[in-house]
């Protein structure tokens, strides 16, 4: 690979850090973040990941209805997870000695889940970089611009949804360190293997049913309960800021 491509990489890498940090840092604002988050999440599903899933599903003759029947399927399924892993979570509550740390024992396991897939998501977009590239300089540029702005919110939405959940400060940095090294995998592996499309298709579909019912579920009730109008503003930000950026994918 290039210099250029290599430089990008190293982008992506910061620029996902970068957002990540930016939320560790003011942890005491974190309603505004899962504001952010919620917006950014939802926005990104309908204008990036649905749309992606959607046209690659075509190219490889599998049907629209297949999709999103893959969609509600995956919504389904992270209800389900959810539902058992709060009941699981009560029960211990209610078994646990006082003087089990707080957060370990109210730790929930969609934290990790839903950063996991903001990493694989990464990852994909690091692929995307890499098959940009393939077709021209300029497409490869465009993405990378593109997906290293977005990178930025992925790593916010990463620890938003590890503190969220109760996940410890430490395991939120690892999850984020991940996340900003995912690009750059995606691109490497990019240049020695090709994902097949069909299974692309499922794939992101399966992220839009579980993005979907984590900003939902997850985030989107986190911002009713702050009064304040700036929640409003900055859930705004969140959806603009993805609206810019899916804009200059597709331009």
């Amino acid at each position: 690979m290039n210099i250029i491509i290599w430089v990008l990489a190293l982008a992506t890498f910061f620029s996902t850090l970068i957002g990540g940090l930016l939320i560790l840092k003011f942890k005491n604002n974190m309603h505004y973040f899962f504001a952010f988050a919620a917006g950014s999440i939802i926005a990104v599903t309908f204008l990036d990941l649905l749309p992606e899933s959607i046209k690659i599903a075509e190219e490889n003759s599998i049907s629209i209805r297949t999709i999103m029947l893959v969609i509600i399927g995956s919504f389904f399924f992270y209800s389900l997870l959810e539902r058992f892993f709060v009941h699981h979570h009560i029960t211990k509550e209610n078994i646990c000695d006082k003087h089990h740390d707080h957060h370990e024992e109210h730790s929930h396991i969609m934290g990790p889940i839903g950063a996991g897939s903001l990493i694989l998501h990464s990852f994909l977009d690091g692929a995307a970089i890499g098959i940009a590239f393939q077709a021209s300089l300029a497409t490869g540029i465009i993405i990378a611009v593109a997906v290293i702005l977005h990178d930025m919110t992925d790593g916010i939405n990463t620890v938003a949804l590890m503190l969220k959940n109760h996940q410890p400060v430490k395991r939120a940095f690892l999850f984020l360190l991940m996340g900003a090294l995912a690009p750059t995998l995606g691109l490497i592996v990019t240049s020695l293997i090709k994902i097949p499309g069909s299974f692309l298709a499922y794939l992101l579909a399966f992220f839009v049913g579980e993005f979907l019912y984590i900003g939902a579920s997850t985030l989107l009730p986190e911002t009713q309960h702050h009064p304040s109008k700036k929640i409003i503003l900055i859930m705004a930000l969140g959806i603009l800021l993805i609206v810019a950026l899916t804009s200059l994918i597709s331009a």
